[in-house]
This record gives C-alpha cells, sequence and structure tokens, in this order.
C-alpha cells in the first residue's frame, strides 16, 4: 500500500514537473510568465514548482534571476485579471452556481472580505505571499469591487517578493543538488505520505462547506 501511494505521489509531481519544466525550457522567460497566469487563474498549479525550476536555471546561467522573478509577477497579474473580473461581473450567485468547480466557497469570500476590512488593500500585498490563498484571492477582491488599479498595484508588489523568495530557493536547490537528492530518495515515503495528507485535508475543507446546506437552502429545498 505504502509503496502504491509513493509511486502515485511521484507519478503525478513527475508529471506537473514534465509539464512545467517543458513550458519554461521551451519558451524561457514566457513560460515563466504563462505558468503563473495559469496559477493566479485559480487553477492549482503551484508556483512552488514553477519558480524553484527557474532559479535552478538562474544558477545554471540559463537566466536572470531579475527578469525571471519579474516575469513571475507578471504572470501573476495577468492571470490576475480575468479571475477579477469574474467575480466583478458574476459576483455572489456566479459563486454559489459554479464556485465548487474552482474550490472557491462563500466562506472564502467573507474571509478575504474580513482581511479587507482589518488591512484595506494591502489585503492583496499580503496575501500574494501566503501558499493557497494567494491562488483565489482575485476572484474575492472582483466580487466585493476592490479598486482595481490598487488592487493589480498590490499584486504585482506582493508577486514579486513571492517570486524573488521561491527563485532564490531554486537557485539554492540547485548550489545543493546532490544534498537534495539524497535527502529526497531518504524520506520519500514520509514525503508522499505528508503531501497526501495535505492534499486531501486541503480538498476535505474546501468541498465540506458545499456538502453543508445552509438554513435558508433548506428552507428552499422543502418548499
Amino acid at each position: 500500500m505504502l509503496d502504491w501511494l509513493v509511486h502515485g505521489v511521484e507519478w503525478i509531481l513527475g508529471t506537473l514537473m514534465v509539464f512545467v519544466h517543458g513550458c519554461i525550457d521551451a519558451l524561457g522567460y514566457w513560460g515563466v510568465a504563462l505558468l503563473m497566469a495559469i496559477e493566479s487563474a485559480n487553477v492549482p498549479l503551484p508556483s512552488e514548482m514553477i519558480l524553484p525550476y527557474a532559479g535552478y536555471l538562474v544558477q545554471q546561467g540559463q537566466m536572470n534571476i531579475h527578469l525571471a522573478a519579474l516575469a513571475g509577477a507578471l504572470g501573476c497579474v495577468l492571470g490576475s485579471i480575468p479571475s477579477y473580473w469574474l467575480g466583478y461581473w458574476g459576483g455572489r450567485p456566479w459563486l454559489q452556481k459554479y464556485g465548487k468547480w474552482l474550490l472557491l466557497s462563500e466562506h472564502d469570500v467573507e474571509k478575504a472580505e474580513r482581511w479587507t476590512e482589518k488591512f484595506g488593500d494591502w489585503t492583496f500585498f499580503l496575501c500574494r505571499m501566503l501558499p493557497v490563498v494567494r491562488t483565489f484571492i482575485s476572484f474575492p477582491a472582483g466580487v466585493f469591487k476592490a479598486p482595481l488599479l490598487p488592487f493589480l498595484a498590490l499584486t504585482f508588489v506582493g508577486s514579486l517578493v513571492w517570486s524573488y523568495a521561491l527563485v532564490w530557493v531554486g537557485i539554492k536547490f540547485g548550489e545543493n543538488l546532490e544534498a537534495f537528492k539524497h535527502i529526497w530518495h531518504k524520506f520519500d515515503a514520509a514525503i508522499a505520505i505528508v503531501l497526501v495528507v495535505l492534499g486531501f485535508w486541503y480538498l476535505w475543507s474546501h468541498t465540506k462547506q458545499f456538502r453543508v446546506k445552509t438554513p435558508v437552502e433548506k428552507t428552499a429545498d422543502d418548499a
């Protein structure tokens, strides 16, 4: 069972890595921007897999650290625009009808709204440096009609900081490649279990919101 789990996770990660690496190898900085745009458009393509590879190429002398980070930040901004406008024009009715397909719920919007009430527009800067949250923040920003230009500016700055950090991780990975390979193979079973547990927890915590009906929905069903 454990071997099956490890091989399954390795296959999934391997497939994603082949796609990410192939795109960046073929398109260079444009590939980084494209992949980061996909991630910022509510598609679960982790930037933690995209930017460190760009950092590895920086360490190998095939990319420039500043251009790689800039490409990542610009991609985030471009991918955020359609998600923002979808939230702006579709609003909560669209979210209630189709949000589950993007693992977005009313709870996510309410949480983003509370953050915005507390931190103002700086919420978009902070959220761009947080795993998972950074992927879906654009839609809630559109739902409660955050000013577009400040939203895009803070999205860019926050994404630039995030991009520099992950590119730097990739550079360090390239500098210590042999050591990382040794650690990965030594603990691959534990890593697989942790990834699977985190993945299931994320899916369960998001999908449970679509399985629990509110009192209003229950009344409507009974009627």
